[in-house]
């Protein structure tokens, strides 16, 4: 495990790139467009790259110096209240969106130098978190929030199961497994919420063999009682305008299903159930970005951004997209959500932090609940750079779905799943 005094002796070493990735790649008008005879994939690529950088330079860099807890700062309109948990939540979300990223194989060139650089500071980060010793020691078991934050950091284990575990230390892995335990004693609502349980013991099941299967039972039945129609879950008994299929409940239940649906027959029945359904919500979701970009503004967590759109980027990771979109039609509607979401005048502060809002700084968007380290469930729409360069999904460019049929293209009419 690199000790921080290898941190400083590497972050020297990349200063050349730190000096760039502070800077990413579409802060200029001009850098992000493709160059004579460069596919715009990987122009996109390399905007998307460096996204993910200015995301996680503030919370990786400080994680792993031990001073996240004194840079992060206190947002929201109860702030204070939620100093306790801001930092799990921006180390968990960030991690999840995050973690095919670090887990990808084959890079070259400056990517691959900023892939290793934030994957190792991530683990140091992972040995902050959970050493009590640590000023950035972090809360996995008081109050309510880290239940939700231990489950996004879970989801990021399991994406990146090399990177982000095989490389630990066995002594940070032990510590690991116990924070992932201690949220046990946080019980979930009943809504979205077991499924953050649900998630917790699925990653028990992989990294220690052991897990409850009470909580996974729970979530998987209930769910099921809560699906309502054309690949939609209802958050609880009764359908939410908003988008926590998107950010929870479909792309926990396709993890939670494919570690542990072989554990029950009745849990191994419901993966191919659920794959159609999220198959169908991924061509809702395509179809919601309209021609510009920006997609409908409804429903509570919206500052989250273009995070929104997790379930659609998940589909396309896992190369299971719907029939009739194509991967190049989602990487160019999702690069447009994304500069539509994170490029505005005061998504970031002076320092590089994000702050609260959709379309720049809106700070009365956030719920009471939102803090200082809750957008960075942004990160999840980044989930395609864990496919390779040369996959499909990077070459090319097609207009998505609202762009063909409001530039007058006929095409078939959509319906119900």
């Amino acid at each position: 495990m690199t000790n921080r005094r290898d941190f400083i002796k590497s972050a020297a070493s990349l200063a050349l790139l730190a000096g760039a990735s502070a800077a990413p790649a579409h802060a200029d008008g001009d850098k992000d467009k493709p160059k004579p005879n460069e596919d715009p994939g990987a122009a996109d690529r390399g905007f998307w790259a460096a996204t993910a950088e200015k995301l996680a330079k503030p919370v990786l860099e400080s994680l792993a110096a031990g001073t996240l807890k004194q840079k992060l700062p206190h947002r929201g309109k109860s702030a204070e209240k939620r100093v306790p948990f801001a930092p799990l939540e921006a180390f968990g979300r960030l991690m999840t969106g995050l973690a095919p990223w670090l887990e990808s194989q084959g890079l070259g060139g400056a990517e691959e130098k900023s892939r290793a650089h934030f994957a190792e500071l991530a683990r140091m980060g992972l040995a902050h978190a959970t050493d009590p010793k640590s000023p950035d020691a972090m809360n996995f078991s008081s109050g309510q929030q880290p239940l939700v934050d231990t489950a996004f950091l879970a989801h990021a284990l399991l994406r990146a199961p090399k990177e982000l575990w095989s490389k630990l230390d066995a002594g940070v892995q032990t510590r690991v497994l116990d924070s992932l335990k201690a949220s046990r004693a946080i019980k979930p609502g009943q809504n979205n919420w077991l499924l953050f349980s649900a998630m917790v013991e699925a990653a028990l099941f992989r990294f220690d063999e052991k897990f409850e299967r009470a909580p996974v039972e729970t979530a998987l039945k209930t769910h099921e009682k809560w699906y309502v129609g054309d690949g939609t879950y209802g958050d609880g008994p009764q359908l939410h305008w908003d988008y926590y299929n998107s950010f929870v409940i479909q792309p926990m239940l396709l993890e939670v299903l494919s570690v542990v649906g072989d554990q029950d027959p009745a849990w191994k029945a419901m993966l191919p159930v659920e794959l159609k359904r999220a198959k169908r919500y991924a061509a809702i979701q395509e179809r919601l970005i309209a021609s510009d970009g920006s997609y409908p503004a409804i429903g509570r967590s919206i500052t989250y951004r273009c995070g929104a759109f997790q379930l659609l980027a998940l589909m396309a990771l896992r190369r299971e997209l719907p029939d009739g979109v194509s991967p190049e039609q989602v990487r160019c509607a999702l690069s447009a959500v994304m500069r539509r979401t994170l490029e505005p005048a005061g998504t970031f502060d002076e320092d590089g932090w994000l702050q609260i809002g959709l379309s720049g700084h809106q700070p009365s968007l956030g719920e009471d609940y939102i803090s200082g380290g809750s957008m960075y469930l942004c990160s999840a729409a980044l989930l395609p750079l864990g496919l390779p360069p040369s996959d499909p999904f990077w070459r090319g460019s097609a207009q998505w779905t609202s762009q063909r049929i409001w530039s007058g293209v006929d095409m078939h009419a959509d319906h119900a799943f």
